[in-house]
């Protein structure tokens, strides 16, 4: 589906220079002199590259739609990681690169969301929390009580997550896995 270079919103895919690509942030001008035009900063879905592209109105693009489809997280291999098709049973091996910081909350048996472009795999979905176990907490620092402070803990998957104060070691807690941040205490 073609759309006009000044309607690209962040999130779109499109296909650019042979690639396919994801909007990460977009910025409207309108110069003294001259036409309009969208900056667009492109992030490539197969390699990790950046790009920022100037879109006239004029020009347009080949917006991209994605194939959904759920996966379950079998296991990680050095450096790949192993998903079973919820439906098929087929096993696809992709790079730890393509979550990013994300792949530390993998869970053995997790239900994932992968995107596919062509029967391709472009990118994996976590869910937006899960449940994890503190294993390392700092003491509270007393007479810290008037400013809402936290402290630095880790998880059992190495990640640092900053907690509440009466949070301790060993507690189960709520993590967002894409901001890495401390939720609410799990039940």
């Amino acid at each position: 589906m073609k759309i006009s270079g000044v309607d690209i919103r962040p999130g779109n895919i499109i296909e650019y220079e042979g690639g396919i690509w994801r909007a990460v942030k977009i910025q409207h001008t309108q110069p003294g002199k001259g036409g309009a035009y969208m900056q667009v900063e492109l992030k490539n879905l197969r390699d990790g590259r950046k790009n920022n592209v100037r879109f006239r109105s004029a020009e347009t693009v080949e917006r991209v739609r994605l194939d959904t489809k759920d996966f379950q997280f079998l296991f990680a291999e050095g450096d790949s990681l192993v998903f079973m098709d919820k439906e098929t049973y087929d096993q696809v091996t992709l790079p730890r690169d393509l979550l990013g910081d994300a792949a530390a909350f993998l869970q053995d048996g997790m239900d994932v969301v992968m995107e596919l472009y062509e029967e391709e795999a472009i990118s994996v979905q976590l869910p937006d929390t899960i449940e994890a176990t503190i294993v390392e907490a700092d003491a509270v620092v007393k007479g810290q009580t008037a400013s809402s402070s936290y402290k630095p803990a880790v998880l059992d998957n190495g990640v640092r997550v900053m907690v509440p104060p009466h949070i301790a070691s060993g507690t189960r807690i709520v993590v967002d896995v894409y901001e890495q941040t401390y939720v609410r205490r799990a039940e």
